[in-house]
């Protein structure tokens, strides 16, 4: 094996978190205490959610395997910390790209997972049904989120006001609003889709219509490898793309219409510091984006969360795909 090559290819361009991680033979990924549909341990040990599958895409990528991964259950307040520590290697893990945590914090965010908004998590008995209902009452929050700083910037120009109670783990604040101690709990709406369904009896439940908030999650990095952004950045953008290329064929060949895809940004892999098969892998391990909001979050997945904004451009949605020429 020459010196610029490896397993998963070439380290011409590598930075220095790739050749470390390369080094351990393992992705050191942040995600979420246990949220169904982005980033949930089963019982054998197995990590599902769209969020998992996205590190599972980098780790296809950068190391060959997408099972070479040290997942780091983190709750909110520590996501962003465990990674400026050096601690992690990336955090995908339901978390909002805003400026104050990219001016706050060494980090970069190398582009949405999944766009959402806050939203509420309500009794079906206690008959809520618009959020200016909710005014006076204690709310459900997790503490180190954007939260009560979005019930505080919705509910004050409306002459409102609520009591957000922070709990320092979603199990607790799930718990807490189970039990009855707050009127809500107030999360991401795709979040509160998985944590509903950890309840006892999900159709008791209901999510308000009402996104008080815009919520990009985005997997972040640190600041210090420009090499390691550009990577993990292409690897979420080759799995719109994909699906993009995948609708222009028109579903007449998708599996040809994939392959031209992973060739085309295969080339260039050298310059991202893999092999010309990354993209390949990446199809292998977790398919395209499309895939990966059916099999964690749409209908199939038991949460049968609408795309809206998930969806690609040129379906109406947000996703769009830079050429991979």
């Amino acid at each position: 094996m020459s010196a610029t090559t490896t397993a998963a290819g070439s380290t011409g361009s590598a930075g220095s978190t790739l050749r470390r991680i390369r080094s351990a033979g393992t992705l050191r990924a942040v995600v979420s205490r246990g949220i169904r549909g982005l980033s949930l341990r089963g019982a054998d040990g197995h990590w599902s959610g769209m969020d998992a599958d996205v590190v599972r895409a980098v780790a296809a990528a950068a190391l060959g395997d997408a099972a070479a991964v040290t997942w780091l259950p983190t709750d909110p307040a520590q996501r962003l910390e465990r990674l400026v520590a050096g601690e992690a290697d990336l955090v995908a893990c339901n978390l909002t790209w805003t400026l104050g945590r990219e001016a706050g914090h060494p980090v970069l965010f190398a582009g949405v997972t999944c766009y959402d908004g806050e939203g509420f998590l309500v009794r079906a008995a206690d008959g809520i049904t618009t959020a200016e209902q909710l005014a006076g009452r204690r709310l459900a929050v997790q503490a180190g989120t954007t939260s009560a700083a979005n019930l505080a910037g919705w509910f004050g120009p409306r002459a409102l006001a609520v009591e957000p109670v922070a709990y320092p783990t979603p199990g607790e604040a799930l718990a807490a609003y189970a039990r009855g101690e707050c009127a809500a709990y107030v999360l991401d709406r795709v979040a509160l889709a998985g944590e509903r369904a950890a309840l006892p009896d999900p159709a008791a439940h209901v999510i308000l219509e009402t996104a008080i908030s815009r919520e990009p999650m985005a997997m972040a990095v640190g600041d210090g490898d420009a090499a390691w952004y550009r990577l993990c950045r292409w690897v979420l953008r080759f799995l719109t793309a994909a699906e993009h290329a995948a609708d222009e064929a028109a579903g007449q060949d998708r599996a040809n219409a994939l392959a031209a895809a992973a060739r085309s940004a295969g080339r260039h892999g050298p310059a991202l510091g893999l092999d010309e098969d990354w993209a390949a892998r990446v199809l292998a391990a977790v398919g395209t984006y499309g895939d990966v909001y059916a099999r964690n979050l749409g209908p199939a997945s038991g949460l049968d969360v609408p795309r809206g904004l998930n969806e690609l451009w040129t379906r109406g949605g947000l996703h769009y795909a830079p050429p991979l020429h």
